[in-house]
């Protein structure tokens, strides 16, 4: 479960200063945590307490614990998006329609904690409707927790591509030298998860999956969780070392309490 946490500390340093190439110092002092680990450590603390089956409870069990999670960091480095920013300080725990990478970026457990894929895409079908419950922020994070899933079983990659392309109808066979030349800054769903997607198909492991994300230039960090959680997943990596002294005692001890099952 360290792979999102790796892309985004990774990715804070370029979220608002994008850069377009891959030779780039990876890790270094003036990276932190986000949002995006923030809100990956509340889906798996709900989701793991969780009975899928029960929808009410399991999203009431999300709500609270993002909400709780939002309280305990209230300013994280580059700040949380607008809306769930105005959510998360509500009395309200209506979803607004969302159709951003949150649903995205925050998914990683649900792709973690189940035996079967009908299982993980409900779980991340759920994990999105509190907030992000627009068809595009739904699709982007069941796609993203299904890649995660399919790679945790020893998937290949072309597997991977034929599933996701059939299921949620991304377009997967771009590459990403070409995406590169033109990409900016996209905070959609449907502008950021196949491009990360892509990341992962193009990348020779965790650390060059997370590099090709980065160097689209966009949502440095978001992509960087999505693509690194895929790549976590796939390669098997233990990659806790690399993000200890960056985490807190209570977010670390979250992530490492789930490890990639077979």
């Amino acid at each position: 479960m360290f792979g999102a946490a790796l892309g985004d500390i990774v990715g804070s340093k370029y979220e608002f200063s994008p850069i377009k190439r891959k030779d780039f110092e990876f890790l270094s002092y003036d990276m932190d945590f986000t949002d995006d680990t923030i809100m990956t450590v509340a889906v798996l603390e709900a989701l793991a307490k969780s009975d899928i089956n029960n929808e009410e409870e399991t999203k009431k069990n999300l709500v609270d614990s993002m909400k709780k999670w939002g309280e305990k960091y209230p300013y994280p480095t580059g700040g949380y998006g607008g809306m769930f920013f105005r959510w998360l300080n509500s009395s309200s725990s209506e979803p607004y329609n969302s159709w951003g990478n949150g649903s995205a970026m925050r998914v990683s457990a649900a792709g973690f904690l189940y035996d079967t894929i009908g299982e993980t895409r409900k779980a991340a079908r759920l994990s999105a409707e509190v907030t992000h419950n627009h068809p595009e922020g739904i699709k982007g994070a069941e796609a993203t927790a299904s890649a995660i899933f399919l790679a945790r079983k020893g998937e290949s990659k072309e597997g991977i591509k034929r599933y996701i392309t059939k299921e949620f109808g991304y377009d997967l066979d771009r590459k990403l030298s070409d995406i590169r030349k033109t990409y900016t800054f996209d905070g959609s769903c449907q502008g950021t998860v196949p491009e990360s997607i892509i990341c992962f198909l193009e990348g020779t492991d965790t650390e060059d999956t997370i590099r090709n994300a980065i160097s689209l230039g966009g949502d440095a960090d978001t992509m960087g969780a999505i693509a690194g959680s895929i790549a976590e997943a796939f390669w098997k990596e233990d990659l806790s070392p690399l993000v200890y002294t960056y985490l807190t005692r209570d977010i670390y001890s979250i992530l490492d309490s789930v490890k990639i099952k077979a």
